[in-house]
């Protein structure tokens, strides 16, 4: 199974209810990447720093973002999993960044009230409090910051609403679709 191009991004859109399949688990620096030609995951590369991801992160099946890769999305969980985990998500929010490959948004979720119920009183980013916020912010602003020779721009521009944030996944999901076509 391809986890981009077989697996659907909706698991019940009307509930705005998505799929998100996870590359980085939560509490880990390890940059694991899916490799769409050898359909397995696999190191990137280690930070290069002793920051690490605070959220599981990992993409939007059969999306594709503007910087040619599955939509990004940041899921806020309980306890780490584990890369190639699918988990049922619900998008409460989004944050938009810039680096050499363009434009890079990023999806904070978090799982569905039946997967994670502590979870299921939050609806947008003021449910998480100024430290959070700021937490995401941090880490996508200082996540690349060592690595001179790779990344030498990175902007963040601040979080939007869930609305912006269904807004990008149906773009992304349309884009995908005319990507297949053609």
């Amino acid at each position: 199974m391809h986890l981009v191009n077989d697996i659907s991004a909706f698991v019940d859109q009307k509930k705005w209810l998505i799929n998100m399949v996870v590359d980085i688990p939560k509490w880990s620096n390890n940059k694991y990447e899916y490799d769409h030609h050898l359909w397995c995951f696999k190191l990137d590369r280690v930070i290069h720093h002793s920051m690490y991801y605070p959220c599981d992160y990992g993409f939007i099946p059969q999306t594709l973002s503007e910087d040619g890769d599955p939509c990004d999305i940041c899921l806020l969980v309980t306890n780490p999993t584990f890369t190639w985990c699918l988990i049922k998500a619900r998008p409460i929010w989004i944050l938009y960044t810039i680096d050499n490959a363009g434009n890079d948004p990023k999806i904070i979720a978090v799982p569905a009230d039946d997967i994670d119920p502590r979870w299921s009183e939050v609806h947008c980013i003021d449910d998480l409090g100024h430290h959070m916020k700021e937490e995401l912010l941090l880490l996508f602003k200082q996540i690349k910051i060592l690595e001179h020779n790779k990344y030498d721009k990175i902007e963040v521009i601040w979080f939007w609403n869930v609305l912006e944030a269904q807004e990008e996944i149906i773009i992304s999901v349309q884009r995908f679709k005319d990507q297949q076509k053609k």
